[in-house]
């Protein structure tokens, strides 16, 4: 349709819902592009820091996604609560035990783990996993977000208990997290090989300086690095407590590295209640999130959406030649202090297009567009949090609204009279006022227009804005077919439909 070399009909894409209806005969066809909403969003061609929920009418949205943890190449296991029969999102692990109920109350995405002090939930690692492993080991961090209920004595977060041989006795072990006065404290008994305080015992007992507030989120990590040997807790990306678990007791000694023994299962919130979410362990020393950045205490401070928000742009949407966009309207919903900005680009093909060419215009939801024309149509859209990160706009629907040139009808009554190596064509004016000239198509097979030997041209041929043309250097003897196309007064890359098919062959002994 966008070549009068090839007669084509435009594709009706299911995903992205294209539906019309005629505004007039001589002017335009008004039509709508519609993305997201019932029929669900199509594949993108960039997206960047967004995901999909459901909104209104149950139909899926676009928003920002949370920063909850993600699963990398260091990731051991990632317990996120998203999923209510699988609550492990990543990992080696087996789920052995899971007394936990899902609570939407939580600090990322959808879900979070509720203990209500009932066992909790327990793992197995698989040989290879950090806790399903025997020997030596590297480092490590054990990261999750608490909101405990009450934080009583003795409320236990984390446990893990094992033992090893070491010089032919076998030794008990221990990993333990577990809540004193409010706050929390991590308890190791021969987690390290041949580690020994100043004081000569093998247990190593980090505690945590801040009290914990009940029904508040916080969150915490411990980090262990085979580098230098620190071990250190943090809670809210501050370090509460850290010692070097080396031959001097600093960071000058000789570091002594974790030897785990006969793997054994790893219990969350086992004596517990309250909520936990985004439970990690990673084959890395610490690092900071990116959903935190330095408050204005010198602490951190967690951002549930990042600042730099998300985006999305869209495949490329054909329509047709010379379609000219009018309005975008979206079906979104935009919290006090966030933001939805809408751009939108066009071409007659998408060839050669980067991120900036060609160039993105801004547009406002529901507002008269102009100087948008094209064969293809696409669409880049921002999604902004508010100033504190706690909030996301969405997207349900978005919907283009275009008009389009009409094709125009093609001549009813067409004639062929064959002469000496040429064809004389005749027609009658199409009776669409929308048509500006004709297209002359020939070849030498039914239906196919390929011809190229006319000395007028190779096929098709445009004629102008005339009832008859003749079709001269032709091979005497051989039969050609013919069809005449009108193409639109307003964009001569607009054609309509071919004529009926007519026929001749020339001959030496016609004049």
């Amino acid at each position: 349709m966008s070549n009068p070399f090839f007669r084509k009909k435009l594709n009706v894409i299911a995903l992205l819902g294209l539906t019309s209806m005629i505004a007039g005969t001589s002017l335009a066809f008004a039509k709508e592009v519609n993305l997201g909403g019932k029929e669900g969003w199509p594949s993108f061609q960039k997206e960047n820091n967004i995901t999909t929920r459901k909104g209104r009418f149950g139909y899926d949205c676009i928003q920002i996604a949370s920063n909850s943890f993600d699963a990398d190449e260091y990731t051991d296991i990632l317990i996120d609560f998203e999923d209510e029969q699988m609550p492990i999102s990543a990992g080696d692990y087996d789920l052995i035990q899971n007394n936990l109920k899902f609570s939407n109350q939580t600090i990322n995405e959808d879900a979070a783990g509720l203990s209500r002090n009932l066992g909790g939930l327990s793992v197995l690692g698989q040989t290879g996993s950090f806790f399903g492993s025997e020997g030596l080991m590297g480092s490590f961090t054990i990261e999750f977000w608490l909101c405990p209920s009450i934080a009583e004595n003795g409320e236990t977060i984390v446990n893990w208990e094992s033992s090893k041989v070491e010089d032919d006795k076998l030794i008990y072990q221990l990993l333990n997290a577990s809540f004193d006065k409010g706050r929390l404290v991590w308890t190791f008994s021969n987690f390290f090989n041949y580690y020994i305080t100043p004081n000569g015992s093998t247990d190593v007992i980090l505690k945590g300086t801040s009290k914990i507030i009940p029904d508040q989120w916080s969150y915490h990590a411990l980090s262990y690095d085979a580098e230098t040997g620190l071990l250190e807790y943090l809670v809210n990306g501050v370090t509460e407590d850290l010692t070097y678990i080396t031959s001097s007791g600093n960071e000058a000694g000789e570091v002594c590295l974790v030897v785990l023994g006969t793997k054994s299962e790893l219990e969350i919130c086992s004596e517990y209640t309250g909520k936990i979410d985004d439970f990690r362990i990673m084959r890395r020393p610490f690092q900071t999130p990116d959903f935190q950045s330095a408050d204005n205490a010198g602490g951190l401070e967690h951002f549930q959406y990042l600042p730099q928000g998300g985006s999305f742009i869209s495949k490329p949407i054909m329509v047709s030649t010379g379609s000219v966009l009018n309005v975008l309207k979206a079906e979104e919903s935009v919290p006090v202090q966030t933001e939805v900005l809408y751009y939108v680009r066009s071409g007659e093909n998408f060839y050669g297009w980067t991120d900036s060419y060609p160039e993105w215009k801004p547009v406002q939801n529901g507002e008269k567009i102009t100087g948008v024309t094209g064969l293809y149509f696409q669409v880049m859209a921002e999604l902004l949090p508010d100033g504190s990160g706690s909030k996301s706009p969405t997207i349900t629907q978005i919907s283009l609204d275009f008009s389009e040139l009409p094709e125009p009808l093609p001549p009813f009554v067409v004639k062929a009279v064959a002469g000496n190596a040429c064809v004389k064509l005749s027609w009658n004016y199409s009776v669409d006022d929308t048509a500006g000239g004709y297209y002359l198509y020939y070849g030498t097979r039914p239906g196919e227009y390929l011809g190229r030997i006319a000395l007028e041209g190779e096929s098709p041929i445009n004629v102008g804005n005339t009832t008859s043309f003749t079709v001269s250097g032709l091979e005497n003897g051989k039969i050609y077919y013919f069809a005449i196309a009108a193409w639109s007064a307003s964009d001569m890359r607009v054609v309509g439909e071919l004529s009926k098919e007519v026929f001749a062959r020339p001959l030496a002994r016609l004049k």
